[in-house]
């Protein structure tokens, strides 16, 4: 039998630009497809890896803590919402530690998959970002396991046994 444990909640929601390099679109709320990802999100929806299956970057999760860390490490106010170029940033959750779990946000059923690979565009935020992210302080990857819908205000309940 299986018990679900509440641990955080959805903070914000943000969609990629059709072109690569424009800031991310906020929203209320996601529509997530199984195995596919994010509607709307035409960049990475449904993408495939080398091997024909679906990618493992089909939802990017970070906490709002960590943002704030980096922000303030780096002698920064604050790091606006959706700037770390993240679909889903949580509050009251550490993600990175649970990669290879089951967590359920909204009425989607994610599975973390691996930690996010910084890339250059931190640096544009702030010199120095995308180093303080690599040492697993960068958020995770996640595969759509079941389709659902995420609001902001979402709670973020990782499945246990």
């Amino acid at each position: 039998m299986s018990s679900t444990i509440s641990v955080g909640r959805v903070a914000s929601l943000h969609l990629h630009p059709d072109e690569g390099g424009q800031p991310l679109r906020s929203v209320e709320s996601l529509e997530l497809v199984e195995q596919k990802g994010i509607v709307g999100n035409r960049r990475y929806f449904n993408r495939k890896g080398r091997d024909g299956q679906p990618t493992k970057r089909q939802v990017t999760l970070i906490e709002r803590e960590q943002i704030a860390e980096h922000a303030a490490a780096l002698g920064m106010e604050t790091i606006g919402p959706g700037v770390v170029r993240s679909n889903i940033e949580t509050e009251g959750i550490e993600l990175v530690p649970l990669i290879g779990q089951q967590v359920e946000v909204g009425t989607a059923l994610l599975e973390f998959a691996a930690p996010r690979d910084p890339c250059a565009k931190m640096d544009a935020i702030c010199q120095g970002l995308r180093e303080l992210m690599l040492p697993q302080k960068q958020g995770v990857l996640a595969r759509v396991i079941r389709s659902g819908t995420v609001r902001v205000g979402d709670t973020v309940r990782v499945l246990t046994d």
